[in-house]
């Protein structure tokens, strides 16, 4: 058999790393497909950058587009990122030219996924995204294929290792996010505009991603409720602990029998389960089938080597002849999901009022919760501060999104906090 010609846009640090892998792990490649696997064209933005493999025999590329447009490549590597062009021009560039596409692009398949899925396969091309979800965790494939017999009702995680790193830190030292943000810029977990991670969207375009493998719809990124993590401080991480929790940001898909929720938000996770347990850069992510029950993952979701491992799964796929809906089921029958909307959500939730220390404050704040009808599960008010500002944190029992948004409005009417008040959702798994 012809050896597979590979072309990669995008030199970065994962397509420096999977062309590295192409190069100097030839031989045990083509163990493991039946292939050999050989690096044709690349495409970057600075052909003088050392990225550390031999490029002798390897055509260049100043044009993502043509290099995706060319004879001399059976399979096109999209690694340069972008909802647009030209990593969208590439990728379609490519398609039409009859070329299978493995992307790492998770900001692409969001926004233009059925429609890429449906040019591939109308050409019966793979469009495989293995790394554009939780970095070296294979939960692409596992939910395509080792959960393919189940009904998935649920898939959820922690998608984001700058968020987590971040939340991580500031519990283990008491630090401000503000501090331990920067540190993570300086370590290179975070970038330099950190708007996309701090903010909830990086892990909004992955979650619209599982949700579409998991419930075989089309992505509904619109339809994700998205929060980040700016305002948790380190005394919202305390008084966590107190309460038995871990702050995490979770992103969330649930199958209901009104449609599909999507939700991303900081969460309170119990000590002891899987995601409490999960630290640093590291991700986690978990499903429940009707058969096997909840399945978990987890494993490093950035970096060289996790996403090039990632993106490798799929290029192997592709050399042994595996083709695959990208979405779970056929392109052409996929549809966008019923949304739930957040305000229909309902459960229990942690609050921090910083309020005035006077009497009768803490009635204020039941009086606004019970017209509500949203009771009070727990309270803490630990410090003494007369005439002063002083937190006062209560756990809820469940209800519904729309009620707490009344209470709470309600409570900043009054005047009687100093700021606004902090709520996180707490998830009981």
């Amino acid at each position: 058999m012809k050896a597979l010609r590979v072309g990669i846009a995008g030199l970065g640090t994962v397509g420096a790393s999977v062309a590295r892998i192409v190069v100097e792990q030839g031989e045990a490649l083509s163990a493991r497909c039946g292939r050999r696997l050989e690096l044709k064209a690349v495409s970057a933005r600075d052909k003088r950058k050392d990225r550390g493999f031999g490029m002798a025999g390897v055509e260049w590329f100043d044009d993502p587009v043509t290099l995706a447009r060319s004879a001399d490549i059976d399979l096109f590597a999209e690694l340069m990122g972008g909802e647009g062009d030209p990593a969208k021009a590439a990728v379609e560039a490519a398609l039409q030219r009859g070329v299978p596409v493995v992307t790492a692009n998770k900001a692409l398949l969001a926004h233009h996924g059925v429609e890429l899925a449906n040019a591939a396969e109308s050409k019966d091309l793979a469009l495989n995204f293995e790394a554009a979800v939780a970095g070296g965790i294979p939960i692409i494939k596992a939910l395509r294929e080792g959960l393919g017999a189940n009904r998935i009702s649920r898939v959820y995680g922690i998608l984001n290792g700058t968020c987590n790193y971040i939340l991580t830190t500031m519990e283990a030292s008491g630090r401000s996010f503000e501090d331990v943000l920067a540190e993570a810029q300086r370590l290179g977990y975070a970038e330099a505009d950190p708007t996309f991670d701090i903010g909830g969207m990086d892990t909004a375009h992955k979650l619209s991603l599982l949700a579409a493998v998991a419930f075989s719809n089309a992505p509904a990124l619109d339809g994700i409720h998205v929060e980040g993590i700016e305002r948790i401080t380190p005394l919202d991480i305390k008084f966590a602990h107190e309460f038995g929790f871990r702050i995490k940001l979770l992103g969330l898909a649930t199958r209901t029998a009104n449609g599909v929720e999507q939700r991303v938000h900081p969460a309170m996770v119990p000590l002891g389960t899987p995601l409490a347990d999960v630290d640093g850069v590291f991700n986690a992510v978990v499903a429940e089938g009707d058969l096997v029950g909840k399945s978990v993952y987890e494993g490093r979701g950035a970096g060289a080597g996790p996403t090039a491992s990632a993106v490798m799964a799929d290029v192997l796929d592709i050399a042994r002849g595996v083709r695959l809906s990208a979405f779970g089921s056929p392109a052409s029958r996929i549809q966008r999901p019923k949304i739930v909307p957040i305000s229909e959500h309902s459960g229990a939730c942690y609050l921090r009022f910083t309020v005035i220390d006077r009497p009768g404050v803490i009635a204020v704040l039941s009086r606004c919760l019970a017209d509500q009808a949203i009771s009070i599960e727990s309270m803490l008010q630990r410090s003494r501060s007369p005439g002063g500002a002083v937190p006062v944190v209560m756990i809820t029992h469940e209800a519904e999104e729309s009620a707490m948004a009344k209470a709470l409005s309600a409570v900043v009417a009054t005047g009687i906090v100093m700021e606004q008040p902090c709520m996180v959702r707490i998830e009981r798994f």
